[in-house]
């Protein structure tokens, strides 16, 4: 079976200091890319996070200091990665609520203006738990018949996930083979920035989804608590929630 596809897509695994996505940092990425002609380009990059590995992710994806200390930053590959992505849509195994995340940080702090506008991605782990509630190993076993060898490495992990996707189409005949169906399934919910902090309501209205404000229209709270905004610029938060509500500040603005 091939995917079809009426532009590329990208299979995509990180390997991290942590699962902080505001905090970590990617230590190895590794793009699979597939074109609607069948076509298929891999490309996997060791990364300096500037950061420490701490032991415990270390014991996990096998990458330590020493390993990464000649890699390039992420600042000087986001480049080469962005042109790999920009033309695609995006799929990974728990990508949507930490894989993307995560890439756009990094993205944002290297300057490039990543989002997700013209594009759709596919959690092939989605998939799996509605279907089957199993783990990306158990996923390639049950669908493929393969044990996967090296797990935890961001390409092996990468080459699991692409098929998976192409076993869960062959297994389930009410799941369409069209990326931007497959999305609509995969998605959680209608969020608006990577986070979740920002939601959409029934009405298609951004608000917010946590805190004091929780379930209160982000529109509403610009006019009642003015301040809310520069404090969530000034603390702790993703930068891309940071930029989605900016864009929404400045639509606000647009329209008074």
């Amino acid at each position: 079976m091939e995917l079809k596809l009426t532009r590329p897509i990208c299979f995509f695994d990180l390997e991290t200091t942590g699962i902080d996505v505001g905090k970590d940092r990617i230590v190895e990425i590794a793009i699979f890319k597939v074109f609607p002609n069948g076509n298929k380009e891999s490309k996997t990059w060791l990364v300096n996070p500037t950061i420490p590995i701490p032991p415990q992710s270390t014991a996990v994806h096998g990458i330590t200091d020493e390993k990464v200390a000649n890699e390039p930053t992420f600042v000087e590959l986001s480049s080469q990665i962005y042109n790999m992505i920009k033309d695609s849509d995006l799929a990974g195994y728990n990508s949507d609520r930490f894989d993307i995340p995560l890439l756009a940080e990094e993205m944002i702090r290297a300057g490039v203006d990543f989002d997700m506008k013209n594009r759709v991605s596919v959690d092939v782990q989605t998939i799996f738990h509605k279907k089957e509630e199993r783990t990306l190993s158990a996923a390639l076993k049950f669908y493929c018949g393969k044990t996967l060898e090296n797990a935890h490495s961001a390409e092996a992990d990468t080459m699991a996930t692409y098929e998976i996707l192409l076993g869960q189409l062959e297994r389930y005949p009410d799941l369409q083979n069209d990326m931007k169906a497959l999305s609509e399934y995969t998605t959680r919910k209608k969020s608006v920035d990577f986070a979740g902090m920002i939601v959409l309501n029934d009405k298609g209205q951004e608000m917010f989804s946590f805190g004091k404000y929780k379930n209160v229209l982000v529109d509403d709270v610009f006019d009642k608590d003015p301040g809310y905004f520069g404090w969530i610029q000034g603390a702790d938060f993703p930068l891309y929630t940071k930029k989605v509500l900016t864009g929404l500040k400045l639509r606000r603005l647009n329209t008074k």
